[in-house]
């Protein structure tokens, strides 16, 4: 028999081996929970964390979209506008940990009125939102697809490709200044990292509270580094026989189109989300405001690639994937927008960027081997400069 149970020990894969421990935990979480987790017992107040993850205006209705953040379920009482008891529906008026509900107010709100709304919950606590300028929220019909399409062709798409066409002129320039151009690079790519991380902060901090706020942002941002950092140490042998072709810079381009692009799918959530509540102008000096702030981009993609030869498919490939990106953005963030989601995704287009100024800061080293000379150091505040400067020409709201 002790033959035939080692025999039998030895058939069975290592890894079932680390499934012993789990299934202990299990049965011992399992018990802890039947017995109704004794010593553990909530006394006092219940915790009431209620956050407004979306408001939609229709004609004689407002709509809030609720999301239970707290560990205690709560019950929604009443509902007040400006100061005004006034009635509301709702599927189930409790709502219990990280459940949604949809709200209905029926109310005769006037366009371009400011409404401060609140809820009471059963305990006296309140959910507070308001709305500056009230707009009806635009049908996801064919048409306002369109027009989303529309708005990210002209804020991505468009002002990268013309942004792309400094190429010639970065190939015709010294050595110093390719160094020059491409600390610039780095500058505006930080510029555009920072941002992200602020505007998901701040998109986290209103309404992303039930799946971990701000955390969102950093697990994002480190997703993306990481996932960037080993698909660059699997293109390593790729790279050097492209290198040997004449064609070394693709990948360091296409590395950073892709984080221009996850930056982009950011923007294109804020633009998409602003104009279904009807608080982006959607206007010349807009669109003016975008194209030279996202210009600069297209620089940024074709300075890591002067010094070798690209074919014009792979110039439209980077094109799209640092473009295209804000299309789907702005459809998403009209139609469906999350709090958490657009967290999660403004962190990965920080932690992309990141990974790519990791990648072009070997790049930056002068004759005597200094990472910031005077020139570079030159380069990185322009680039931040830069971004700024057309930064101040864009109001999402």
């Amino acid at each position: 028999m002790e033959p035939a149970a080692v025999a039998t020990h030895r058939r069975l894969p290592a890894w079932t081996a680390a499934l012993v421990p789990l299934a202990v935990l299990a049965v011992a979480i399992a018990a802890f929970v039947a017995l109704g987790a004794p010593g553990l017992e909530r006394h006092g107040v219940p915790v009431e964390d209620v956050t407004v993850e979306r408001t939609v205006l229709r004609p004689g209705e407002i709509e809030l979209r609720l999301r239970n953040a707290g560990p205690d379920p709560v019950t929604l009482a009443q509902a007040i506008v400006n100061d005004q008891l006034v009635p509301f529906t709702a599927d189930d008026r409790e709502l219990g940990r990280l459940e949604g509900e949809r709200v209905h107010i029926p109310y005769p709100w006037i366009e371009g009125e400011a409404y401060e709304i609140a809820l009471l919950t059963s305990t006296g606590g309140t959910v507070e939102t308001a709305i500056d300028s009230a707009a009806e929220t635009p049908a996801a019909d064919l048409g306002f697809l369109g027009l989303m399409g529309l708005v990210g062709l002209y804020v991505g798409i468009i002002p990268v490709a013309i942004g792309m066409l400094w190429l010639p002129w970065i190939r015709r320039v010294d050595a110093r200044w390719i160094r020059f151009v491409l600390a610039l690079t780095v500058g505006l790519l930080a510029f555009l990292g920072i941002d992200a991380l602020l505007e998901g902060s701040e998109i986290a901090a209103s309404g992303a509270g039930a799946f971990g706020g701000a955390a969102l942002v950093w697990l994002g941002a480190l997703a993306a580094y990481l996932a960037l950092a080993g698909i660059d140490a699997g293109m390593r042998a790729r790279r050097a026989r492209a290198r040997a072709a004449g064609a070394g810079g693709f990948t360091l381009a296409l590395l950073v189109a892709i984080g221009v692009g996850l930056h982009n799918l950011g923007e294109g959530l804020a633009i998409g989300s602003a104009y279904a509540v009807g608080s982006l102008a959607l206007g010349a000096s807009l669109v003016v405001g975008f194209a030279l702030h996202n210009t600069t981009e297209g620089l940024a993609i074709v300075a890591p690639a002067s010094g070798g030869a690209l074919r014009p498919r792979r110039l439209v490939l980077l094109g799209l994937v640092a473009g295209a990106p804000a299309i789907l953005g702005a459809v998403i963030g009209a139609t469906a927008f999350n709090a958490a989601l657009a967290a999660f995704l403004f962190g990965l287009g920080a932690g992309a960027i990141a990974q790519v100024v990791v990648q072009l800061a070997p790049s930056l080293r002068d004759d005597d081997g200094r990472l910031l000379g005077p020139l570079t150091a030159g380069g990185v505040l322009a680039g931040l400069a830069l971004m700024y400067a057309t930064g101040l020409l864009i109001s999402l709201r």
